[in-house]
């Protein structure tokens, strides 16, 4: 006995239906699971590691991060952290008319989304990924808050071929750990972010030491006008 086309379709759209209610409890689960657990890998971690490269990571609360740091990734990556919702529009729609001039390609992403992508997906995989990432984006905003983000974000964040989190790097480039670091300390680590593999956080040399430089200025304006006022208690 044939089946109609109409029972098929129904079928689909209930197993569709099914997915779509996993995928939600699963990722709302995850997310809630790493407010309270250091998320012990990443994807990104496991595709260094396949390379060749280790994993270089050491956790440490935000609480014993020097202070300088988070104001150094906010004024290098982004100045509304505390005041938007994961989503900077503006900045999005500026770096969409600049890439659509040619040149090198810029992000529009804030911290938040950057630790949403970082934390949970791969760090390719095009459209389907951002909206994916836009999800995840969401969820840590709801259920983490800005501190916890802000945690997460400095701790996997790559800040060198291998090396995750601001604690590792600074060792690293440093010989000291993130509790203790100077503003310029704090602004090189920032200036390697968006290209770890490619910038050192050590002597560094041209746009990497105007960047950390310019970075280092920004982050007595982020202390100064209490950009930051979201992650002190």
């Amino acid at each position: 006995m044939a089946t109609s086309p109409r029972f098929s379709f129904r079928r689909l759209c209930w197993l569709i239906l099914k997915v779509v209610l996993w995928f939600v409890v699963i990722s709302v689960a995850w997310v809630a699971l790493y407010r309270f657990v250091p998320p012990p890998v990443t994807f990104t971690m496991l595709g260094n590691a396949l390379d060749g490269r280790g994993i270089h990571k050491d956790w440490m609360p935000l609480s014993q991060i020097d202070p300088d740091m988070a104001r150094a990734a906010i004024a290098g990556e982004d100045s509304k952290f505390c005041s938007h919702n994961g989503f900077d529009f503006t900045a999005i729609e500026t770096a969409y008319r600049r890439n659509a001039k040619g040149g090198r390609i810029r992000g529009g992403s804030t911290i938040s989304q950057q630790t949403a992508k970082n934390a949970f997906l791969i760090q390719g995989g095009g459209y389907p990924r951002k909206a994916l990432e836009a999800w995840f984006t969401v969820l840590i905003e709801t259920i983490w808050g800005k501190r916890r983000i802000m945690e997460v974000y400095l701790n996997i964040a790559e800040t060198g071929i291998g090396t995750y989190g601001v604690n590792a790097g600074a060792q690293r480039y440093f010989g000291h750990d993130a509790s203790r670091l100077s503003t310029t300390e704090a602004a090189r680590i920032a200036a390697v972010l968006p290209l770890p593999k490619k910038r050192a956080a050590i002597a560094p040399t041209g746009f990497t030491r105007r960047h950390g430089n310019a970075i280092a200025r920004r982050s007595g304006v982020v202390r100064r006008d209490a950009l930051d006022a979201c992650l002190r208690r």
